[in-house]
């Protein structure tokens, strides 16, 4: 019986590009987290007290998004 192996090491550099792609990609969802919160919070600091009051929320909150 023929034994075959499967596995084979990297190519020479994958490693490190995958690396750099990840952190690239994770660096880049945080910053679209952090840019949509924002963007939330400015919204709804624009609404007033009542308007606040009709979705549950008042100002105190609003700091509270994203945390």
């Amino acid at each position: 019986m023929a034994a075959i192996e499967t596995s084979r090491p990297a190519p020479f550099g994958a490693i490190a590009t995958y690396r750099t792609v990840n952190a690239f990609t994770n660096a880049l969802a945080t910053f679209k987290v952090w840019n949509d919160t924002r963007i939330t919070r400015k919204a709804l600091s624009k609404l007033s007290d009542r308007e606040l009051d009709d979705i549950g929320l008042c100002r105190g909150d609003i700091e509270m998004l994203g945390r």
